[in-house]
């Protein structure tokens, strides 16, 4: 998630944006785990409407991250404006997220029907969270120029990681943008995680005592099967990385049928 801190109101006022993973093929696998996908609703969108609670004047966005697509489930802003959150459409707000998330849902499904990821069978599939955060960068960067008074461009990358392996990537996005890293060890209190670490304004962590960093893994991923590594061959023209050497570059579409010299292998560690 990010979060921009707004000049508008007042030091405490925050425009959140909420990156949620719907990744089916790791929500599937969850299901005979400690957290099923509708029990991680269940306590992510009280957490969203608390946000809301809070002050009047956040603004909450909920971006979806699926495995085809990415998209906009919610907009406080669009929803009815700032000042008109409070406990009694509480209810209407989450039924509005999950039906918009359920439609994504399906939508994201039906894209993926004859695909390679659905002949893959989600072995190694990956959500689209690069995508998901370019919507989000881009959406706050359009508040910015919104005009004269514009929430101040300060944006730390929260994440908070409910998977079993932690996530070399977001690491090092929280530990470069000043966020929070979090990977609880008590599924069953997400709420309380959510609500204790994510919820405080850029303002108010000043005074915090917040997770810290410890021991951020620097190494790159390879761009062919998204695994983290310590040695890869890298594409001269656009810097992609590969764990094998291949004769095509994925990404730009280079040419690299050549023998692989020993000094195209280069160590990312």
């Amino acid at each position: 998630m990010t979060a921009a801190q707004s000049k508008l109101y007042s030091d405490d006022v925050s425009l959140i944006v909420v990156l949620l993973d719907t990744n089916p093929f790791f929500w599937a696998a969850s299901t005979s785990g400690n957290l099923p996908f509708s029990n991680f609703l269940n306590q992510v969108i009280p957490f969203l409407n608390s946000l809301l609670l809070l002050n009047q004047h956040n603004q909450v966005v909920l971006i979806a991250t699926g495995v085809n697509s990415c998209d906009y489930i919610y907009d406080s802003a669009e929803a009815g404006g700032r000042n008109s959150i409070d406990a009694a459409n509480v209810a209407a707000i989450s039924s509005t997220i999950l039906n918009r998330l359920e439609n994504f849902v399906t939508k994201d499904a039906r894209l993926a029907k004859g695909s390679d990821k659905a002949a893959a069978g989600g072995n190694g599939i990956s959500s689209l969270l690069s995508g998901s955060l370019s919507i989000a960068l881009c959406y706050i960067q359009r508040v910015f120029r919104s005009g004269a008074r514009h929430p101040e461009p300060r944006v730390p990358i929260d994440s908070c990681i409910v998977g079993p392996q932690h996530s070399a990537f977001l690491q090092q996005a929280s530990y470069i943008t000043g966020g929070v890293y979090l990977k609880p060890q008590h599924l069953d209190g997400l709420f309380q995680y959510l609500a204790a670490v994510f919820a405080s304004d850029l303002q108010s962590r000043s005074f915090l005592r917040l997770p810290k960093p410890v021991g951020v893994d620097f190494r790159a991923s390879c761009f062919c099967h998204k695994k983290t590594i310590d040695m890869g061959y890298v594409c001269s023209v656009c810097l992609s990385i590969f764990c094998k050497h291949q004769k095509m570059c994925s990404t730009c579409g280079s040419d690299l049928n050549q023998s692989p010299p020993d000094s195209t292998r280069v160590s990312r560690s």
